[in-house]
């Protein structure tokens, strides 16, 4: 599957590379020390955040980038 960003989706298969490899050959055999993939994904995560602005998408009351600014959890 290609990444929101055209840019992007040879970040996203790098990432997705890297952490299906962890996945399978590290954690399900009891290894989760570290993350050997948390640069890649916040390259990817750059990538697509930047895609996002310059298509112009809306993402308001989306809470995956980050938590939103001014909301507390007991807020109705």
């Amino acid at each position: 599957m290609n990444s929101v960003g055209e840019a992007c989706t040879e970040l996203k298969r790098e990432y997705d590379q890297c952490f299906n490899r962890w996945f399978a050959e590290k954690f399900l055999k009891g290894e989760s020390d570290g993350d050997p993939c948390g640069q890649l994904f916040k390259r990817y995560q750059l990538c697509v955040q930047k895609a996002i602005k310059e298509k112009d998408i809306p993402i308001e009351g989306l809470e995956f980038m980050g938590p939103s600014k001014g909301k507390t959890e007991n807020n109705s």
